[in-house]
């Protein structure tokens, strides 16, 4: 689906990260129990699952602030890594808890831990030469990592982190930014992701047009039909 204002020339796409150009390849319980064994610990994948998306809900909402967050949001991740340890290994040495932090820290950035969708290289290829391209992610500086790993960084003009610009999603401020530093209107802009309040609705608040991934029901091919379709009317 998509939602669109009445727009000058559509001029760039904004794409979110996780979820819509790429994902990891387990859970995170999964990959939280490969970091633990490396550390000699034995902890339960679905427990490390179930204790993650309890943390993710209780990790508060944070207000935009002017400029970049300290640490590249590191310490904010390292707030969310305790809380999941405080679930399942509640008697974790301050040793241990350091070390599975900076091995996961790090982890989270490898080569194959995460994976393109299907569609993804040919989309970019064929908007890649029509549109400027840019990410806008809640992701942190690990993400430049990422896109290199997968091979898709030399598409993009921008990556937009909110720990860099200083406003996280679902605020509609991380869109603003993006589009004063771009120097174009939301009118000329499509913002693409899969998430309903971080994606659509803050883009939406922003003024931006909307391409609503839902990977149960289309796919970015989807978003290449109408644009090619759209360029050729």
């Amino acid at each position: 689906m998509m939602t669109k204002n009445k727009e000058k020339a559509l001029k760039a796409i904004f794409f979110d990260a996780v979820g819509t150009l790429f994902y990891l390849t387990k859970t995170v319980g999964d990959h939280y129990a490969l970091v633990a064994e490396e550390i000699g610990l034995k902890l339960n994948a679905q427990q490390l699952d179930r204790a993650f998306n309890a943390a993710w809900k209780q990790m508060p909402q944070r207000p935009a602030i002017e400029g970049p967050r300290d640490n590249d949001d590191k310490g904010w991740w390292r707030q969310l890594v305790d809380l999941v340890l405080d679930q399942v290994a509640p008697s974790l040495s301050d040793f241990d808890r350091d070390n599975f932090f900076e091995i996961a820290y790090e982890h989270f950035a490898e080569t194959g831990v995460w994976e393109l969708y299907p569609e993804v290289l040919e989309v970019l290829e064929k908007l890649r030469p029509r549109f400027q391209l840019a990410v806008i992610s809640n992701f942190d500086g690990r993400l430049r990592l990422v896109l290199g790993h997968l091979g898709i960084s030399k598409f993009f003009s921008h990556v937009f982190i909110s720990s860099e610009i200083g406003a996280d999603k679902p605020d509609p401020e991380i869109f603003r930014r993006a589009l004063k530093f771009i120097r174009l209107s939301a009118n000329q802009v499509i913002h693409v992701g899969d998430d309903s309040a971080r994606d659509w609705k803050a883009a939406t608040d922003a003024g931006l047009s909307v391409f609503q991934l839902d990977r149960q029901k289309n796919s970015l091919r989807d978003l290449l039909k109408i644009l090619i379709t759209e360029r050729h009317e």
